[in-house]
């Protein structure tokens, strides 16, 4: 039977008061040390301290809008977070999943994003927005926008990750924005109307500042003056006639907006991932 370490005054039987580890860039807080991931590599707990726990933020690749006139915006990467995470003294790899890629094609469904990963939590990639006309939205951490023009369903998230995509209400709607770690994505209406805006993205203090992420991308449509706006922490906006779309934020999990014309393609990926780490170390 394994038994817990002793803590005397703070330090265990071990000697370690507090953890020491390398990887990511590293920055301070106060008393804690703060290990950010913008990109795969090793978290390396050295010396496991006392309490033997970290606080994370483990955020998927947001996914890409949909290509084709009146598309939806993608959905925004799985968000994950916690504090009191149990550790060991060992090497963990992390995985930062890549944003969904744009197709440059029309009629399509926007690519899904990659998972994260830390330890035993994976992030589930966002869902990809659908397409006018053309293809279901895709679902994911967050799930994708529907497209308008009698296409198919919106994309639906992953419980405890984020929120649905919204629907195209109207048979000549326009494009739906995907959904966002902290609120579903905004209905597309009739094609005169806005797209739907991304859902809300969710503030953290992991860094030791307020930094929201994690935001759904905007649904396109033909009128000027019509983008859905892209969800808080990063979503992309949505196009409008011959005005492309755009990208996601990198490092946020953010999607891409939707276009709103089948030339103004190609610029409406996901956002990268992150993956955050916090720890006590005096």
């Amino acid at each position: 039977m394994s038994l817990l370490p002793i803590v005397q005054g703070g330090i265990s039987s071990s000697g370690a008061a507090f953890t020491v580890a390398t990887g990511g860039t590293i920055t301070t807080d106060g008393d804690y040390k703060v290990h950010t991931f913008n990109s795969s590599g090793t978290f390396t707990i050295t010396q496991l301290g006392a309490d033997g726990v970290v606080q994370y933020l483990v955020i998927a690749g947001g996914a890409a809008g949909g290509s084709a006139f009146y598309s939806g915006g993608g959905g925004a990467g799985g968000y994950r977070t916690a504090t009191n995470f149990s550790v060991s003294q060992q090497a963990y790899s992390i995985t930062v999943g890549a944003g969904g890629a744009a197709s440059g094609n029309a009629s399509t469904q926007g690519a899904s994003g990659s998972n994260s990963v830390f330890s035993s939590i994976t992030s589930t990639g966002g869902g990809g927005g659908g397409a006018e006309g053309a293809a279901n939205a895709g679902n994911g951490g967050s799930g994708g926008g529907a497209g308008g023009i009698g296409s198919g369903s919106a994309g639906t998230g992953t419980s405890g990750q984020g929120n649905n995509g919204g629907i195209s209400s109207d048979n000549n709607g326009t494009g739906a924005g995907g959904g966002g770690s902290g609120s579903a994505g905004g209905n597309g209406n009739t094609s005169t109307t806005p797209g739907g805006p991304g859902g809300s993205g969710t503030a953290s203090s992991i860094t030791g500042s307020s930094v929201t992420r994690a935001g759904g991308g905007g649904g396109g449509t033909t009128e000027v003056g019509g983008r859905g706006a892209g969800g808080s922490g990063g979503g992309g906006t949505g196009g409008e006639g011959g005005i492309a779309a755009t990208n996601g934020s990198t490092n946020t999990g953010s999607g891409g907006g939707g276009t709103g014309h089948s030339n103004a393609t190609g610029t409406n990926a996901g956002g990268s991932g992150v993956v955050i780490i916090r720890y006590q170390f005096q």
